[in-house]
């Protein structure tokens, strides 16, 4: 077992931060602030990416891709936030026994659990004006994600792939994008676009958290928490990299049967490069490294973001 030095020197690889542009406003929401972790967009970005893809892959028009795409946004903020509240309401305990996230507002107390409550209650308001703004298919599809947001804390207890959970939640936006731009839920022929690449999301998300799990292989195994990088060991690399071969896969057919030849296929190609790149650097001896390959995922997901708007504006004739 590692020792508390070791532990300590980890934990200094992680993105929780005491500085930014947050720390300006009033000293009182300083702890509201990181307990949504307003201080690190990584979060929402990976929350909001897959929904950008389908919301640019079906929109009807450029205008309304822009719209939906900017509800998405405030609503990824808002959600993710929500769901990091949620999760340190149900881990603030164990939060106190791992070196990273002993600081956390509620494991050190500067929150209390009623204060979390009222700060959770007004975040879903708002994620709930924000998804007024929708379709009715779109309202329900989004309040049918409540459960995953609320049961994915507990997975860590009781199963070894608590990133396939996660990956179930953070997915979300691929049938909420698709109810948004539609207007309807998809007849029995036009769900497999939908379906392949809400899956290979899923599998996407897996992969990246999977590696961000690396940074509390030591915490985790002492304190009886599971995670997919426990569970894969010596196949971490193998494991990861089926994730991502899997994700390449199941969202390039979904994209494929949707739009045909186009701009997005550049985008989506230069997206697996990076994942591969990501594969070949994952070391489960570098708790730093593991953080900053997770946060390039956004990248990746930018620039198959990047194609499909490029798809998008041609068919549209925006751009010839």
């Amino acid at each position: 077992m590692a020792s508390k030095d070791q532990i300590r020197a980890n934990a200094l690889h992680t993105d929780i931060t005491t500085i930014g542009w947050w720390r300006f406003l009033p000293g009182w929401t300083h702890a509201y602030l990181l307990l949504a972790r307003i201080d690190r967009p990584i979060g929402w970005w990976l929350l909001l990416l897959p929904g950008w893809w389908i919301i640019a892959a079906t929109a009807a028009t450029v205008p309304r891709m822009l719209w939906v795409m900017g509800l998405f946004l405030v609503g990824a903020v808002t959600m993710r936030a929500a769901g990091c509240v949620i999760n340190d309401m149900w881990d603030r305990r164990l939060d106190r026994r791992v070196e990273r996230t002993a600081g956390r507002p509620l494991a050190a107390g500067t929150v209390s659990l009623l204060q979390a409550w009222c700060f959770v209650a007004l975040l879903c308001a708002i994620g709930l004006a924000i998804l007024l703004q929708l379709p009715l298919t779109a309202i329900l599809t989004g309040i049918a994600a409540l459960p995953l947001v609320i049961l994915y804390p507990l997975a860590k207890r009781v199963t070894w792939w608590p990133q396939a959970v996660l990956g179930l939640t953070f997915s979300w936006g691929v049938p909420l994008g698709w109810t948004a731009t539609t207007g309807d839920l998809p007849t029995a022929g036009d769900w497999w676009p939908a379906i392949l690449i809400y899956a290979g999301s899923v599998a996407w998300v897996f992969g990246y958290d999977t590696i961000y799990a690396v940074q509390d292989m030591t915490d985790d195994r002492a304190v009886g928490v599971k995670s997919s990088a426990l569970g894969l060991g010596q196949y971490l690399r193998h494991g990861v990299a089926m994730a991502y071969l899997l994700a390449v896969i199941l969202i390039g057919t979904g994209l494929w049967q949707l739009l045909g030849q186009g701009p997005w296929v550049a985008g989506g190609l230069a997206a697996a490069l990076h994942l591969l790149w990501q594969v070949r650097q994952i070391d489960a001896a570098d708790p730093a490294g593991a953080l900053r390959l997770f946060k390039s995922n956004r990248d990746a997901g930018l620039m198959l973001t990047a194609g499909l708007m490029a798809s998008g504006l041609m068919a549209s004739g925006e751009i010839a």
